[in-house]
């Protein structure tokens, strides 16, 4: 053991006697007050969000050729792996529960 491990002992032992001698009471837990918890539910339909994205993607397609054949990327075969993901995500519950806070997100 350490001469500052000790010392601090040393110390916290006479602390310990002084609070003992002068009667001092040992501190009351403080009474825990109600938590309220903030409750958030979140249902995403991803169709109408669909609808209203599709005319910036038809204005970005002409970028879908340009852009990635510079890197033999097949860009009709990565628009179709990007939306395959994104239609993956069908079903989705995201939950996080914490002590203030309850939050869940329902994509469907």
């Amino acid at each position: 053991m350490s001469q500052a491990t000790s010392m601090f002992q040393s110390h916290l032992r006479e602390a310990v006697r002084d609070a003992q001698a002068a009667g001092a009471t040992p501190p009351q837990p403080v009474p825990a007050r109600p938590v309220r918890r903030t409750v958030v539910r979140l249902w995403l339909p991803l169709t109408p969000l669909w609808i209203i994205l599709s005319p910036f993607a038809i204005l970005a397609a002409p970028l879908l050729l340009l852009a990635p054949q510079a890197r033999g990327i097949r860009p009709f075969r990565a628009a179709f792996a990007i939306g395959a993901a994104l239609f993956s995500l069908s079903g989705t519950v995201v939950e996080v529960d914490t002590a203030d806070a309850l939050v869940r997100v329902h994509i469907y």
